[in-house]
């Protein structure tokens, strides 16, 4: 379904986030938007081949986030994570400072 063309009539800011399934994400489409500038970058929890290969270039791009595709799993996963939306959405809505932001320097 996202494939070079969806990847051509994106704005090159557009960040890709895919929490599917998998499959939907023509991969080898996205490494050359990412690489070619055409894409700002990506969030992954999904891979074509899981895990993800380590020979793949997604490992090594600045502007990728991978994760695997059980990151959020837990008993208390969609209470917390409600929580965290209202209040960084209580945050962003007053200009404080949102929490649980990435940190490049932490790779987190």
């Amino acid at each position: 379904m996202i494939d070079r063309q969806v990847f051509a009539a994106l704005r090159p800011t557009a960040f890709l986030v895919d929490l599917s399934r998998g499959g939907l994400v023509n991969h080898g489409a996205l490494i050359e938007a990412l690489t070619e500038k055409r894409l700002a970058g990506a969030v992954l929890d999904v891979y074509p081949e899981e895990p993800l290969p380590v020979g793949s270039p997604l490992w090594e791009m600045p502007n990728v986030l991978l994760s695997p595709h059980i990151a959020g799993a837990s008993g208390d996963y969609f209470e917390r994570a409600t929580e965290l939306f209202a209040e960084n959405l209580r945050r962003y809505l007053s200009d404080q400072p949102l929490l649980n932001l990435y940190d490049p320097q932490r790779g987190y």
